[in-house]
């Protein structure tokens, strides 16, 4: 469905803009302003209606997403003192995406996707609300951050196979990497300014107090998810001729099969793996860097992601622009590996120019039928990437912060530089 916006609008809408009459109404010289902006290359994705509130819906939860690298990990580091609890936080919630995402992308091929994330984001807003009511009571413990943790990690492992899927059935295929370009600026923009504000408010009120405010964020994206329209079954089922026609085993393991004999699938696969166990989950010792290395404190670990959060920003922008006329496997592949070895904005820049492409290339190389399943193998790397979380906090306890973080990021760089040499197929994806 394309916008309302776009059909009222003339080709020349500066000149249009320009000499509308002075008493034209507020809400009028919006509109055109906002449909000048749905005319640009850029926002191409945004003039379908379906994508515009998909993405409107994944700015609120991507904010709340953002706001929680700092709350949690500030809240666990508040209650234990801890660097390995640090890591442990984010590991006890490998075990739900480990064992749930095989299911979770089954059931997105089977069933309602918007109906996934709609049950997802309201169980999120509870949760998070949930802690901030305990930590304004003054009887918030470890064990409720562990908890929470573990229901947290298995509704996102429900969510985003669909959530991902849907991006997919909201444009039509030449607007697809735009799309995905789209949502990684958008989550960008939260990386920059979610760590950010959440650092203000621990630093202004206290971790309850950020934890209200995402859960607000929550309620506000299952708003916008509410207005999409209901899913179209085919005969064959929700979402494909396979989703009905199999067991839910069988279609599992055929989802395994097709994501491994793909050879696009696999590449993009691989790289994540790479990347989530060994080079991202430096920022597991951020709370360490900020408040015991650099001595800046909640404030200064929120301006060490927003950082991060400019280099990503400019990256998604390129991508949406021009993601479509770029090499996708040799920056996928670089982008990861030149992570690990520049400054937190450099670190940013690529990893959005290997991640999206990564989504990209596994989207376009999957038949609609096989989606959910390949993006859950895709966000089950997640559970790698907690498993490296808990590698480095139990290397920083042994260790120290610096030469943790300095000896994964060799090892990932290493892992990055065999993948581009031993598989030269990888390098000609487009």
């Amino acid at each position: 469905m394309e916008s309302k916006l776009k059909a009222p609008i003339p080709d020349n809408r500066e000149a249009e803009i320009a000499t509308a009459p002075a008493n034209l109404p507020p809400i009028e010289r919006l509109r055109l302003w906002l449909a000048g902006f749905l005319e640009l290359k850029i926002f191409e994705a945004l003039r379908h209606s379906e994508y515009r509130l998909l993405w409107i819906g994944n700015v609120f939860s991507s904010m709340a997403t953002w706001m929680d690298q700092v709350t949690r990990g500030w809240l666990i580091y508040e209650l234990t003192n801890s660097s390995f609890q640090l890591g442990l936080v984010r590991g006890v919630q490998a075990l739900p995406i480990l064992l749930l995402s095989p299911i979770a992308g089954s059931t997105a091929d089977r069933y309602s996707r918007k109906s996934q994330v709609m049950v997802a984001l309201v169980v999120d807003a509870l949760l998070y609300g949930l802690l901030a009511v305990l930590i304004f009571a003054r009887s918030i413990e470890p064990w409720h951050v562990y908890v929470t943790a573990v229901f947290m990690a298995s509704v996102w492992t429900f969510q985003q196979p669909s959530r991902a899927s849907m991006v997919s059935d909201s444009v039509p295929p030449k607007s697809l990497t735009n799309a995905i370009g789209l949502n990684a600026m958008m989550f960008n923009v939260a990386r920059i300014t979610g760590p950010a504000v959440a650092g203000l408010i621990i630093a202004g009120w206290n971790t309850g107090g950020a934890y209200a405010v995402q859960s607000v964020l929550y309620v506000l994206s299952t708003i916008w998810t509410i207005k999409l329209r209901a899913e179209t079954r085919s005969s064959g089922g929700a979402h494909g001729h396979g989703a009905r026609g199999e067991g839910f085993f069988q279609s599992i393991v055929s989802g395994w099969k097709f994501s491994w004999q793909n050879h696009e699938v696999r590449t993009g696969l691989l790289v994540v793996a790479y990347a989530s166990l060994f080079i991202i989950p430096f920022n597991t010792l951020l709370p360490v860097f900020a408040r015991d290395v650099l001595g800046v404190g909640a404030k200064g670990q929120g301006l060490l992601l927003t950082s991060m959060g400019v280099g990503a920003l400019a990256s998604s922008v390129l991508i949406a622009s021009l993601g479509d006329r770029l090499p996708r496997g040799i920056l996928m592949i670089a982008g990861v590996g030149v992570y690990s070895m520049a400054l937190m904005a450099i670190m940013g820049l690529c990893h959005v120019a290997s991640h999206a492409l990564v989504q990209t290339v596994i989207q376009a190389y999957s038949p609609r039928e096989f989606r959910g399943r390949t993006m859950a193998l895709f966000h089950q790397t997640h559970v790698i990437l907690l498993a490296g979380g808990m590698i480095i906090g139990a290397l920083a306890s042994a260790i120290g912060a610096q030469a943790a973080t300095a000896l994964m990021s060799f090892i990932g760089a290493l892992c990055l530089l065999g993948l581009y040499v031993l598989s030269p197929q990888a390098r000609k994806i487009r």
